[in-house]
């Protein structure tokens, strides 16, 4: 046991996804396609008397954090610091879950292995209607492909073996919330056929025109997403909308060679991890 840990857990963009609701929240989650970014999430948690969330030194509230702090029995602050924005996706509320549990479980010494972590926080989130797949692919790293859903002991992950600069412009906000708790048959079967397509074919060029093409088969693209996307494309480049935000994100230079001030960040490959431990 320590005073306090720290964590770090990579953003994840999601390029598509299917919905799948099952009798546990573990069982439940999504299969689909993303990227882990080296701009993540940076959580350390300490204890306290009572549970205090602190992100990019603004108080917060975030259920999954507080659920996941309610299955470990404990009470802790929680300080995180992100460049990315909430909303977006980027997956932020699922790297705070996942950070909470790894950093709590070293300082309060629950001993719990690292898929017992990942399972509570993807269980959190699931409740929390914050996320479906975040949590497992941030565990993951890299470009991971959810085959199966749910938490470690229900899901199969695969993945494209590869890595790139990768660019993003954000322009606002999407509730996952309201995309996923509603009808998602159609957005469904969009995202079978994407990941079917990735699966045959496991190279970030097609990964980036099957997410382009599930955002517009599942209702999902904006005109101002499609606009940035165009451009990017007129320029050369490739891009696609990331779920579920109003982001693009672009392979390369493909953003910054459209005019756009981009952010740069690269596919991350290590998974989330405790940081500094001795």
């Amino acid at each position: 046991m320590t005073d306090e840990a720290h964590a770090f857990v990579p953003g994840h963009i999601t390029g598509f996804f299917t919905v799948d609701r099952g009798d546990d929240p573990i069982e439940t989650g999504s299969r689909g396609g993303g990227l882990a970014l080296s701009d993540g999430v940076s959580v350390t948690v300490s204890r306290g008397a009572e549970t205090k969330i602190t992100l990019n030194g603004e108080e917060i509230e975030v259920e999954a954090v507080e659920r996941v702090l309610d299955a470990l029995r404990t009470t802790a602050t929680v300080t995180a610091e992100t460049p990315l924005p909430l909303g977006s996706g980027f997956g932020v509320s699922g790297a705070l879950a996942l950070g909470t549990a790894l950093a709590a479980n070293a300082v309060f010494g629950h001993g719990l292995s690292y898929n017992e972590l990942v399972t509570i926080a993807h269980g959190a989130e699931v409740q929390a209607g914050s996320g479906l797949g975040d949590v497992v692919a941030q565990a993951r790293g890299g470009v991971p492909l959810r085959l199966e859903p749910g938490g470690p002991q229900f899901n199969y992950l695969d993945a494209i073996p590869a890595r790139s600069r990768i660019e993003y412009v954000t322009l606002g906000e999407l509730s996952t919330a309201d995309v996923v708790g509603g009808d998602t048959d159609i957005l469904t079967a969009a995202g079978e056929r994407a990941l079917s397509t990735v699966v045959k074919e496991p190279k970030l060029s097609t990964f980036i025109q099957a997410s382009r093409q599930f955002s517009r088969e599942a209702e999902l693209l904006t005109p101002e997403v499609k606009s940035v996307i165009d451009d990017v494309a007129e320029a050369g480049g490739d891009a696609a909308m990331a779920m579920l935000g109003e982001t693009v994100f672009a392979l390369g230079t493909g953003l910054t060679d459209a005019g756009y001030d981009a952010t740069v960040a690269a596919i991350y490959p290590p998974g989330a991890t405790i940081e500094d431990e001795g």
